[in-house]
């Protein structure tokens, strides 16, 4: 399993899955966001993105639209999406990053913490307010400085033994589905005997 940046062929497939997955797809530009991957089959599990916000006061990195898919959960995927987006803010020279979301809990396990709505930069007070409406009710603002960034030694072993879940098998078909009572019914073939 790898991170790795989307390609424009991918546009369509992130697309589908922000959508699905009624992520935030405002501005969207697919060279702005990586694609978790699985090296052995070659199948994407997970995305996210960093938006920069330029205003007159300077320039703002945001992480946004982070989604796994439901078979590649709780495996540390997201994490290593958000440590990749983190590395691809501080190679661009960002200090600190943003993250607009009511997901509080997951992201403070890598050292992110909140921010009151009005310390933020107010282009991003602004897309607070219509995450808000249009996504995410819940979401307030969260932001790390990008060298106190810390993945957990559990989710960095997850990732490497990352595996999509099982598909629930069918279960067998049985007489009772068909409202056949196997013990009273008779069968062609039944010889009685």
């Amino acid at each position: 399993m790898y991170v790795r940046d989307a390609k424009n062929r991918e546009e369509v497939w992130l697309l589908d899955h922000i959508e699905a997955m009624e992520l935030d797809d405002t501005a969207f530009r697919s060279r702005d966001y990586v694609v978790a991957i699985d090296e052995q089959s070659g199948e994407k599990a997970g995305f996210g993105r960093i938006r920069i916000h330029k205003t007159d006061d300077g320039e703002y990195c945001e992480l946004t639209s982070i989604g796994v898919l439901e078979e590649w959960r709780r495996q540390g995927v997201g994490a290593h999406v958000v440590e990749r987006l983190v590395e691809h803010a501080r190679d661009q020279g960002f200090e600190s990053v943003y993250s607009l979301t009511s997901a509080t809990d997951y992201l403070a396990q890598f050292g992110f913490e909140g921010v009151e709505t009005a310390d933020l930069p107010e282009r991003l007070r602004d897309r607070l307010e219509t995450k808000r409406e249009r996504l995410d009710p819940d979401a307030v603002g969260m932001a790390i400085d990008v060298e106190s960034f810390e993945m957990p030694d559990r989710l960095r072993e997850r990732f490497k033994g990352a595996r999509p879940s099982e598909e629930e098998t069918e279960p067998e078909e049985s007489a009772e589905d068909f409202g056949i009572d196997p013990d009273s019914a008779t069968y062609k073939y039944d010889t009685g005997g």
